[in-house]
C-alpha cells in the first residue's frame, strides 16, 4: 500500500484471519465462515453503520476464493455500468474463471430499475453480488433482489476491537513504525470513532501528523481533543439513525425516564434534527401516552411546538428539553388512545349504523314530522346528566373508554360509575 494513502486504507486487512470484529458472522463455525471455506458463497448484503468493515470483508471474500472482483458505487453507477461489469464477468467465466464478485457500495441508492438489472446475473450465477448498505435492506432493496441474497448485519466495533485496530496500526504500519508512539490514553479516540474503525485510524493519523518532527508521540486524551477540533456526530436524518433515535426518545418518555429522554434529545439536536419534527412527536406522545392522566401535558407540548417554530435553534433546545422532561415525569395513561382504536374497530366491523332518532337534528318540518329529535332531553335541564341511550341500537352497552389507573382518571371513574354503572359497568 502506498504511504500517502490514508492510514485506514493502508491498514485494510487482506485475509480473514487479519479481520477484526464481526465475529458473530465470520468466526469459525458461522454460516458465512463455512461458506467461504467451502467456496460456495451466496449473494449477500452487508448491513451496518459506516466503518465496520463491509467493503473490507467483501474484498477478503474475493481474495480468499480467488474470484475476479468488481466494485461499483451506487452513488455514481447506473444500469449501463452494471451491464458492463456483467459482460466482463461473463467473459471471465467463459475463460474458465470462477464467477466474479460484484461489490456495490451503498446499494440502497440504486433505484428499482437499477436493482432489477442485477437479477438475471445473480439468478444465473454469472456474478456473486455483495451489496453494502447503511440502511435497512427490508425497506431499501426490492423484494426480488432481497430474496436472492443473504443479509448479514454488521455491528459497530466494540472498544476492545477498536483497541486492537489501533495497536495493530502502530505496530505494523510502515509510516507509524518510524515514530515511537506510546498509547497512553485511548478514551478520546474511542469517543470520536463512534465504533468506526476507519474513523479511529484516520483520527489517529491526524493526531500523529500534528507533530511531524517528533520522534516520540504519547497519545493522550488531551492531545486528541486538541488535534481534532470537532466530533462529527453520526446522525442520518433520513435513515435508520433517524428512526432508531426518535424511537428511543419516545420510549424513554413513555417509560418515565427523563435522563434517557434528554440524552436522546441531545443526540438529535447535535445531529441537526429538525426541532419541529421533535416537537410534533412530543405533542403526539402527550395525548397518546399521557392523555387525561395529565391534560396539561398536551397544552405544554402544543405550546412547545409553537415556541420551537417561532424561535428555532439554538434557543429552542431549552424549550424542547423542558417539554421532554415534563412529559417523561408526568403520570401515564393510554386510555383515550385505546378508546379510539376500539371505536374505529367497531365502526369498521359494523358499518354505518342508524343514529338513534332522539339524537338526530331536525332543522326542517319534514324531519320533525318523521320524529327526528323526539325524546331528546337537554342534559343541562337535568343538572348536567340525563340517562339517555346515545349509541346505535346494535352496539348499545359497548365500552370503548376505560379510565386509566391514575389519580385524575380514578376521579373520572367514580363520576362515570355514578352515571353509568348499570350500563357500562364502571
Amino acid at each position: 500500500m502506498i504511504s500517502n494513502a490514508p492510514l485506514a486504507e493502508r491498514m485494510r486487512p487482506a485475509k480473514l484471519d487479519e479481520y477484526i470484529g464481526q465475529q458473530h458472522i465470520v468466526a469459525p463455525g458461522t454460516p458465512l465462515y463455512n461458506s467461504i471455506q467451502s467456496g460456495a458463497i451466496p449473494s449477500m448484503i452487508f448491513w451496518g453503520p459506516p466503518g465496520v468493515g463491509k467493503t473490507t470483508l467483501a474484498k477478503i471474500i474475493s481474495n480468499e476464493l480467488n474470484r475476479p472482483f468488481f466494485i461499483l458505487s451506487a452513488t455514481d453507477a447506473g444500469v449501463k455500468q452494471v451491464r458492463e461489469v456483467i459482460e466482463k464477468a461473463e467473459k471471465a467465466r467463459f475463460m474458465g474463471h470462477h464467477n466474479a464478485v460484484l461489490f456495490i457500495d451503498e446499494i440502497h441508492r440504486f433505484n428499482k430499475s437499477q436493482q432489477d438489472s442485477l437479477l438475471g446475473a445473480v439468478e444465473q450465477g454469472v456474478i456473486t453480488l455483495i451489496g453494502a448498505t447503511t440502511e435497512n435492506p427490508s425497506f431499501e432493496v426490492n423484494a426480488a433482489l432481497l430474496s436472492r441474497c443473504e443479509v448479514y448485519v454488521l455491528q459497530s466495533l466494540k472498544a476492545e476491537e477498536l483497541t486492537q485496530v489501533v495497536h495493530r496500526a502502530v505496530k505494523q504500519d510502515n509510516v507509524l513504525k518510524k515514530k515511537k508512539i506510546i498509547l497512553k490514553e485511548l478514551d478520546a479516540l474511542m469517543v470520536l470513532s463512534g465504533g468506526d474503525a476507519r474513523r479511529i485510524l484516520n483520527t489517529l493519523e491526524i493526531v500523529v501528523n500534528t507533530k511531524p518532527e517528533a520522534k516520540q508521540i504519547t497519545i493522550t486524551n488531551e492531545l486528541v481533543e486538541k488535534s481534532v477540533q470537532q466530533n462529527r456526530i453520526i446522525y442520518d436524518k433520513t435513515g435508520d439513525q433517524h428512526y432508531d433515535i426518535i424511537s428511543a426518545f419516545i420510549k424513554s418518555m413513555r417509560g418515565s425516564d427523563p435522563n434517557a429522554a434528554v440524552y436522546y434529545l441531545a443526540r438529535m439536536i447535535e445531529g441537526g434534527e429538525d426541532p419541529i419534527f421533535i416537537a410534533r412527536r412530543m405533542v403526539i406522545l402527550a395525548s397518546e401516552d399521557i392523555g387525561n392522566a395529565n391534560p396539561t401535558a398536551l397544552v405544554l407540548a402544543t405550546n412547545g411546538l409553537q415556541a420551537a417554530q417561532a424561535i428555532g435553534y439554538p434557543e429552542c433546545r431549552i424549550i424542547l428539553s423542558q417539554v421532554a422532561v415534563y412529559l417523561a415525569t408526568s403520570p401515564k395513561s393510554n386510555s383515550t388512545y385505546k378508546a379510539i382504536g376500539k371505536a374505529q374497530k367497531t365502526v369498521r366491523e359494523t358499518g354505518n349504523l342508524p343514529i338513534p332518532m332522539h339524537l338526530r337534528n331536525a332543522p326542517t318540518r319534514l324531519m320533525k314530522d318523521l320524529n327526528y329529535g323526539v325524546g331528546y332531553q337537554y342534559a343541562h335541564d337535568f343538572g348536567g346528566f340525563v340517562n339517555l341511550e346515545f349509541l346505535p341500537e346494535d352496539i348499545q352497552g359497548s365500552v370503548f373508554y376505560e379510565p386509566g389507573n391514575n389519580a385524575r382518571e380514578n376521579e373520572t371513574r367514580k363520576r362515570m360509575q355514578a352515571y353509568w354503572k348499570e350500563k357500562y359497568g364502571y
